[in-house]
Formats: structure tokens, C-alpha cells, sequence
């Protein structure tokens, strides 16, 4: 289904939903009246959506045993939240969490099978989206499934135990878990999610044209831990605008002009950012998205602090709350709040006539997703437009040979970096522990 939005309509401002009491844990023995006060502080922001992540171990145990109880657990937060005026968005195959893997035990050591490409675990997949679907899917306040978060780090060959995908499996698996998502819940915005790999990894099975063409909206998340910040610092314009880089950079691929971006996740880290620099850094980040055409929304990472009581993850995951672990907003959640009610009325958009050229294969791929990637060329291109002055968007090579779809895009003048200049810097860090 299209998600397009009305041109006039609100955008919409929600957090990813980290429980405060005992993390994502408490989905082993939900605890609704910690769920509401939760909710409660998050609504007294303005918010108007969470997204929720129950875990796939807790739901699926067994490939052929999705819990009753799980699923009753998720339609209860679906439906605390509407007490509180927040539609909810819910996470499937959940999956991947602050550097936490939750992957079934049907799935790896003696049982090992690529999530992704195994026929048994493709229908096991298939059966949870199908069950949630049916459990929640009438709920008014549902915003409809995303996939997973950020599922694709698992195809990474970073990751400890890859289970590596081509990019027609990556197409294939996407494509699969979306159709029973509207099987079972049918028109509901279903979306799937990546991790940055997708744009700046050579090699990566997940690319920016599935991230930008397949399910209902393109999911963004940005994140300056991937050496934005280190390279070009945590407040520098580079980190400031990169969610903005990360938007205009998937405009790119997008077939469907009209096709909604969601920045579903971005966050402050404290491996970039002093605490005093994190309410600012929400502040030009989240302005700067709003300058993008088609933008639904922002949902900030993440709503609460996980608490000190739990142990090894990295430093930084202990901080990223919008609201602390006792409950009280932090500076950077009331600096949330206070933006909120004039962004919420969507501001006029820039034009966008400098089309910076992402060089692509016969498959829509970048020859070099390094120089997509921070200090690459291409981003480079785009620190040096806004230091200029210039708003710059993104065209592939196949597209800036074609003069009617330049003169839609408004796009006047191309710019065609030299790939050999820069060096990307890539690393996702958050995993550091």
C-alpha cells in the first residue's frame, strides 16, 4: 500500500520504546503498570507513536510455537499505548537490540540455518508475521510491522556468525515477510529496516535500492558513531546533517517520487557527544530532517536509559534516553518537546538543484558504497555543498543521463565526484563493548 501522507499532514514525532524497567527483558514477564508510566512520560512529551520490539525468543521458541501469552503481550502494549494517545509501531523478528543479538535457538549452533535463505526458517518467519498480524492487526493505533530491526547486520561480514545473503536472497526475504504482513494486517504502512551497511558496505547483500523501494516507506537510521564524529566531530555539520545526508541519499534510489522517508531511528551517542552537546545536536538534527520533502516522521532512540542494574552493554546505551531511568526527562527529551509543536506543522521545503552523482551498476548498485560512507567522495560532495551554502540531493548515474527526470527532480546542475578522492572511514561502533 502507499503511506504517502497528505502534503498537509502533521508529522509525526515518537521514540523507540526501551521499557525502563528491566530493558527489553520485560517482555518475559510484561508488567503493564510499568508499561503506562512508561507511555505516560513519553505522551507529557508530545509524543504521538512508539515503536515496540517484542523479543523473537519470547514469541518463537520453537519454530512451530509462537506463545499465546507473547503474542497477548504485544496486543497489550498496542493497546496501552493507545490509553495514551500513541500509535504504536511493532517490530517482528526482534532480533537485533544494542548490540544484543535474540535469535531462537532453532537457529544456530547445532540447528544453524541462514535466517535468510533456509526454507524452514523462511516459513517459521513467516508464521510469526502471520500470527501477530492477526492478533493486532485490527488495532486503531497500529502503524503497521517493520520486519526487524535492523536485520541485515546479522548478513554482515562483521558480524561474529554471518549468514550471508546475495542481494536477490536480501530481495526475496523482504519481500516474503511484506506479503504475509499484508496478508495478515492487510493495509498497514509494513517496512523493513537496515543498519547503515546497506548504504556505505562494498559487498553487502541489503542495498539502498531494496532500502528505497521495497514496503511502504524507506526507514533511515542514522547514526554519527559510524565515523561521522570521529572523522568531522560531533557537532560539526557532517554529524548535524547526516540524517539529512542519509534521507537525500535514498531519494536517489526511490522510483516513486512521492515515496515517504521515515527517520526511524537516530540517536545521540556519548562516544561522539558531551551531555551538554546532546540537546542541540537533537535540535539541528531533527530541523534539518525536516527540511527534506516527503518526510513522515522522527522516532528518536531511544525513550528511557537502560538502567545501570544491567550489565555489558556499551557505555553509550546507558545514556541515549530521551527520559532516565527513574522516570524524570532529560534535557535532550524536554528539547524534544519544546521543537515538537512548530515542526509538527510542516515547513516549507528547499529547493533542490545541485544533484550530486552516486556512480551505479547495471543493478542500481554503487561501484563504491565507501565513497557513500564518511570521508568517501560522495559524502565529501555533500559536507562541502552545505558548508557552501548549497542544498544538495542525490542522483544515481543512470538517472543523471536522463533529462525529463532531472527537469521533475528540479535538478539544474550535477556534480560528478572522483571516487579515487577520499577515503571512506566506515565502522559501526556501537557494538563496542
Amino acid at each position: 500500500m502507499s503511506a504517502t501522507p497528505p502534503p498537509d499532514a502533521p508529522l509525526r514525532f515518537g521514540a523507540n520504546y526501551t521499557p525502563s524497567k528491566e530493558w527489553m527483558h520485560s517482555w518475559l514477564s510484561l508488567d503493564l503498570d510499568a508499561v503506562r508510566r512508561d507511555f505516560a512520560g513519553l505522551a507529557e512529551l508530545g509524543l504521538d507513536h512508539v515503536r515496540v520490539f517484542p523479543l523473537w525468543p519470547v514469541l518463537q521458541p520453537n519454530r512451530t510455537l509462537i506463545r499465546d501469552e507473547a503474542v497477548a503481550d504485544v496486543r497489550a502494549v498496542v493497546d496501552v499505548a493507545a490509553e495514551f494517545g500513541l500509535d504504536a509501531s511493532v517490530d517482528v523478528i526482534q532480533g537485533h537490540l544494542s548490540s544484543f543479538d535474540f535469535v531462537p535457538s532453532w537457529l544456530f549452533t547445532w540447528h544453524d540455518k541462514n535466517m535468510f535463505t533456509h526454507p524452514d526458517a523462511l516459513s517459521g518467519q513467516v508464521a510469526l508475521v502471520e500470527r501477530l498480524g492477526a492478533a493486532i492487526g485490527d488495532a486503531g493505533n497500529f502503524l503497521g510491522f517493520t520486519l526487524g530491526n535492523e536485520t541485515n547486520q546479522f548478513s554482515a561480514r562483521n558480524h561474529p556468525h554471518p549468514w550471508p545473503v546475495t542481494e536477490a536472497d536480501a530481495a526475496n526475504w523482504i519481500t516474503t515477510l511484506l506479503d504475509a504482513a499484508e496478508r495478515s494486517a492487510p493495509g498497514q504502512p509494513h517496512v523493513h529496516s537496515e543498519y547503515d551497511a546497506a548504504w556505505y558496505m562494498d559487498g553487502h547483500g541489503f542495498t539502498p535500492a531494496l532500502a528505497s523501494r521495497l514496503g511502504a516507506m524507506t526507514t533511515v537510521h542514522s547514526w554519527i558513531f559510524n565515523g561521522t564524529a570521529q572523522r568531522y566531530g560531533g557537532r560539526s555539520v557532517a554529524s548535524d546533517r547526516h540524517a539529512e545526508y542519509m534521507i537525500e541519499l535514498s531519494r536517489a534510489f526511490q522510483t516513486d517520487a512521492r515515496r515517504p522517508i521515515w527517520l526511524q531511528e537516530v540517536g545521540a551517542p556519548s562516544n561522539c557527544l558531551n551531555t551538554d552537546e546532546m540537546p542541540d545536536f537533537l535540535e539541528a538534527t531533527v530541523r534539518s530532517a525536516a527540511r527534506t520533502e516527503n518526510l513522515w516522521g522522527v522516532t528518536w532512540w531511544c525513550s528511557h536509559d537502560v538502567s545501570r542494574a544491567l550489565a555489558d552493554y556499551p557505555e553509550l546505551e546507558y545514556s541515549l534516553g530521551l527520559i532516565d531511568n527513574d522516570g524524570a526527562a532529560k534535557p535532550i527529551g524536554r528539547r524534544f518537546a519544546e521543537i515538537i509543536p512548530e515542526l509538527r506543522e510542516r515547513q516549507s521545503t528547499p529547493a533542490r538543484s545541485l544533484g550530486i552523482v552516486v556512480e551505479v551498476d547495471e543493478g542500481d548498485v554503487p561501484v563504491s558504497r565507501a565513497a557513500l560512507s564518511p570521508g568517501g567522495a560522495v559524502f565529501e560532495a555533500w559536507v562541502q555543498a552545505c558548508a557552501s551554502g548549497a542544498d544538495a540531493t542525490f542522483v544515481t548515474s543512470t538517472d543523471a543521463a536522463d533529462a525529463a527526470l532531472l527537469a521533475r527532480r528540479g535538478i539544474t546542475e550535477l556534480l560528478v565526484p572522483d571516487s579515487a578522492d577520499g577515503v571512506g572511514t566506515y565502522s559501526s561502533n556501537n557494538t563496542v563493548v
